[in-house]
């Protein structure tokens, strides 16, 4: 399974630890990510997401799940939220 939130994209990158005297080595930067259960109102259950805790708080910032998906753009959605946005939206209409 990759290191990937569902709602945002963001994934694992790459860098370099350097040491004190300035030695450096290959390192990753991996997402916090959680294993989060979301309610969606328009779909009426709850819905089991791999996210990054940031991803989690903009959630809720956003009013909820549907909200969120909703009123972010599909270009920045990774291909997992926008299937979730199909269903909310044909759920809705």
């Amino acid at each position: 399974m990759p290191r990937r939130c569902h709602l945002t994209g963001t994934h694992s990158h790459s860098g370099q630890n350097v040491s004190h005297s300035n030695r450096k080595s290959k390192r990753r930067f991996e997402p916090n990510l959680q294993h989060a259960h979301l309610h969606s109102d328009a779909l009426r259950r709850t819905v089991r997401v791999r996210v990054t805790t940031r991803a989690l708080r903009t959630v809720q910032k956003r009013g909820g799940l549907d909200a969120y998906l909703i009123g972010t753009d599909d270009a920045k959605l990774p291909p997992e939220a926008l299937a979730l946005k199909r269903q909310v939206l044909r759920a809705l209409h």
